[in-house]
């Protein structure tokens, strides 16, 4: 399969060198040339597979042959050693656990994926490759274990100043090795900034083989599309057919691997992105223009996005026709105040502790279904586990989340980080010095 940028569709790389690229010079976003169709008995049979067995299908028809099977399904088998299962609320609709991973959050299914990718394919060179990666919260720890003790890599975190969570920075600063965290005094979008900039800076390029771990990267989202399939299989078992999932939203990478599970044939109904103060998306699907703005710092902290990168995806995905986007996607946005609410309603109603993402996507779908009634099954992302997010939560709530061992070993660990500004030129001179 090649890849092209959505800024150039006549310049298309191979799948390797879009992973290892990870950003196309001319600050475009790589997709495939095309969205491969699975076939129909596919997705007639999936009950009868296994996660497994369906993320190699799905993995198998989008790299094709650029890595043989039976080495796909090595590194695929390695990267879902956990579950992603589907709960059931007291109101009929669902929530989809995406948190049973190493790191607590969703992105350890794109990390542990590409991290594989990236040693498969490096794995005969005698080259250092330096992982660059901004964060707004859970996708640092999920690279830093990803990565963490991977032959020749070396990762660099970068993390806005006070805008992560307790656990989400003993993630980011106690790994060592070849894992360095950067607190930068700034945004996420700074963070983000700073990563896209030493992409297309010639000084850094000549130095080092640079390469991102953040949803810029294609080999972060084709893994994220496997739960998509793999909750539809769930949801049959429960005798499930149409369904719509609701998707918080920040950087808009998780969405867009949902938008390519439906574009490969996965029967989805309908999409909601929830997002929180951060509302660019929102306010664009619903008739105003779309403008770019500085993040805002909410309880919500992984969705703090105020430029989404992947919006550019979704608007190549439908051939930048925003009408028929609409027809699938519909979007909201909800305050801290609505979500602080919500986190009790979930609790008090179903027993049931969401994390703040997963209360903002909550909210979404009962949004959705009071505009949309019907027999649709709502199906709510649930991106971390709550632990990572303790004052969040009132104490009631606090004292009966169960605290995973991995986490309370972290706060015996010491901490490694650097400080820096949001500057690009002091950046690029820590950069300079590896």
């Amino acid at each position: 399969m090649k890849f092209y940028s959505t800024n150039n569709k006549q310049l298309s790389v191979s799948f390797k060198d879009a992973v290892f690229n990870s950003l196309p010079r001319d600050r475009g976003l790589y997709m495939p040339l095309s969205i491969p169709k699975l076939n129909p008995n596919f997705i007639d049979n999936i009950h009868a597979l296994s996660f497994q067995e369906l993320a190699l299908e799905v993995a198998r028809a989008i790299i094709e042959d650029d890595i043989p099977s039976d080495d796909l399904k090595k590194i695929v088998d390695d990267t879902l050693s956990f579950d992603a299962p589907v709960v059931k609320l007291g109101d009929g609709s669902y929530v989809l656990e995406l948190f049973h991973g190493p790191s607590l959050a969703f992105k350890d299914f794109g990390a542990r994926f590409m991290s594989r990718i990236m040693a498969y394919f490096s794995q005969k060179n005698d080259v250092t490759l330096d992982v660059l990666v901004a964060t707004s919260g859970d996708t640092g720890g999920a690279v830093a274990l990803g990565f963490d003790g991977v032959p020749n890599t070396r990762v660099t975190i970068l993390y806005p100043k006070g805008k992560v969570s307790p656990v989400q920075e003993l993630q980011l600063c106690t790994n060592g090795g070849n894992i360095q965290a950067i607190e930068v005094d700034g945004t996420f979008d700074d963070c983000q900034d700073l990563v896209k900039k030493a992409f297309n800076d010639d000084d850094i390029n000549k130095k080092l083989t640079l390469t991102s771990a953040n949803s810029i990267n294609i080999s972060r989202l084709i893994p994220q599309s496997f739960y998509y399939f793999n909750a539809y299989r769930q949801l049959l078992q429960e005798g499930e057919k149409d369904i719509v999932f609701v998707v918080p939203s920040g950087n808009f990478g998780n969405l867009t691997a949902g938008l390519f599970a439906y574009k490969m044939g996965l029967p989805v109904k309908h999409f909601v992105a929830a997002t929180n103060a951060n509302d660019v998306v929102p306010r664009f699907l619903n008739g105003q223009s779309y403008e770019p703005q500085a993040a805002i710092q909410t309880i919500s902290n992984a969705m703090d996005v105020g430029n989404p990168s992947n919006w550019s995806r979704i608007l190549d995905l439908f051939g930048n026709d925003v009408d028929e986007l609409k027809k699938l996607i519909t979007a909201y946005s909800f305050n801290d105040d609505e979500t602080h609410v919500a986190i009790e309603q979930i609790y008090q109603k179903d027993n049931y502790i969401a994390c703040p993402h997963t209360a903002v996507a909550w909210l979404a779908a009962q949004r959705y279904r009071s505009e949309q009634p019907s027999d649709d099954a709502i199906v709510s992302l649930s991106t971390a586990h709550p632990c990572k997010f303790p004052d969040v939560f009132p104490e009631t709530i606090r004292d009966n989340i169960e605290i995973p061992d991995t986490v309370n070993a972290l706060k015996n660990k010491d901490q490694n980080k650097v400080k820096l500004s949001n500057s690009y030129d002091d950046f690029k001179a820590f950069l300079m010095t590896y």
